[in-house]
């Protein structure tokens, strides 16, 4: 283990197909089959989850008694030529598409393109050896899947999430300067505010992945409740981006030496508390906060009553004051999520 972990392109997944190949190909061997239906079979339906190995399996291999019917008709009737690749690969896909077997289709495409060269006269126990190689392929990589390197994914969301609330806190902090010094929207700023989008992405991604797990193994309450947490952080923190896009769409502005010094000292303060492990808040943030609010209410009062639309200045101050208040949410998830830790370790610690 010491070796795969010195070597980071040597993940997870790519251990398990290596497994599944392996086996396919063995078991494949001992039962006298030509095993690259199989192989072909097991590597592409590696999945990230057990569960939607299962779930595709159930998908995946009527998908494929189409693809190799399709091989055996068509080669019957146009021999290996490159009509029948044609027909073969299009009349595939058309019946997966019809019957809502979408998910199977690439394997069973390549399981009718892969039998043209090797069909002869016997068509009919090619047939069913191709669906017997197949079927080896589904049900390996899907006990590989469910049986060796259970995934979890619990550390790696805990340190992603991590990881981007201390961007976030540099992004506001940096969009903030941009505006206080009376500076345009800089290219990097708008892509970090992009990349750190597409990571929040990736990050629901391996979520929606542990929830699929809990459902076939069996994993402990605290690391259920952690996860439940970091998602509740996660979609706070979806709707800091929300305010923050706000401020990276406004256009450039000169606000007076005053405000803008409110302004920075807030996106500095801001920073600090996505900073801190606790998301805690001082005194000195709770005063800047007011400062920040009086501003905010002496321009909506001072906004013509007949005006529908906020100055530049009102969106500012909001969008800053809505970061603040998720804020205060993330800082009190955190104080539920410890709570339950020392109350879970206290049962545990009683029931042992």
């Amino acid at each position: 283990m010491a070796i795969l972990k010195k070597f980071n392109f040597v993940g997870g997944r790519v251990l398990k197909t290596g497994i599944a190949v392996f086996i396919t190909a063995l078991f494949c061997e001992l039962l006298g089959w030509p095993p690259m239906f199989a192989v072909i079979t097991a590597i592409v339906t590696i999945e990230p989850t057990a569960a939607d190995s299962i779930k595709k399996a159930y998908v995946r291999f009527p998908a494929s008694a189409i693809g190799a019917a399709f091989s055996v008709v068509f080669n019957f009737a146009f021999g290996d030529s490159p009509l029948t690749y044609m027909l073969v690969a299009v009349a595939t896909i058309i019946a997966c598409h019809r019957l809502h077997l979408q998910d199977g289709a690439l394997v069973a495409v390549l399981t009718g393109v892969a039998m043209i060269s090797t069909v002869q006269d016997h068509y009919l126990s090619n047939f069913f050896i191709r669906l017997g190689t197949t079927l080896t392929g589904l049900t390996v990589s899907t006990l590989v899947n469910l049986l060796v390197i259970r995934p979890d994914y619990s550390k790696s969301i805990k340190a992603k999430i991590q990881q981007l609330i201390v961007e976030t806190g540099d992004l506001i902090e940096g969009r903030g300067t941009e505006i206080t010094r009376h500076q345009p929207l800089h290219r990097e700023t708008r892509a970090d505010f992009q990349r750190i989008l597409k990571d929040m992405e990736a990050i629901e991604t391996l979520c929606k992945h542990q929830k699929k797990e809990w459902k076939l193994h069996q994993f402990d309450r605290k690391n259920m409740r952690n996860i439940h947490y970091e998602f509740k952080k996660l979609t706070i923190l979806r709707q800091v981006h929300y305010h923050v896009g706000n401020l990276v769409s406004l256009p450039s502005m000169h606000l007076s030496e005053e405000k803008a010094q409110i302004v920075e000292d807030m996106v500095k303060s801001i920073k600090s508390a996505f900073h801190h492990p606790d998301f805690a808040m001082d005194e000195s943030h709770d005063a800047i906060v007011k400062e920040l609010l009086d501003l905010l209410r002496h321009e909506v009062d001072g906004r013509e009553a007949y005006s529908h639309r906020f100055s530049e200045e009102t969106v500012i101050y909001y969008e800053l004051v809505s970061i603040h208040d998720l804020l205060e949410e993330l800082n009190h998830i955190h104080k539920f999520e410890i709570r339950h830790q020392r109350l879970l370790e206290k049962s545990l610690d009683i029931s042992s």
